[in-house]
């Protein structure tokens, strides 16, 4: 298991945990990203990544990608 930002753009792989306080988690699943689900890394800039999950583009900070677990 790695967080969500060491992941190489063009890789997809399956969300294993999210952590995080209880509204960070509820935030982050809002967003469509729950676990089992699967994500693909679009690009990285600057530590921020574009994220593709359930057909849309998700902008997310590297601090946010830390706590997602794949």
């Amino acid at each position: 298991m790695m967080p969500l930002a060491m992941v190489k753009p063009g890789e997809e792989c399956t969300i294993k945990k999210i952590g995080g306080k209880e509204e960070t988690r509820r935030f982050l699943e809002n967003l469509g990203f729950v676990v089992g689900g699967i994500v693909t890394v679009v690009s990285e800039v600057g530590g921020n990544l574009i994220i593709n999950v359930k057909d849309s583009r998700v902008a997310l900070g590297k601090d946010m990608a830390n706590k997602i677990m794949v």
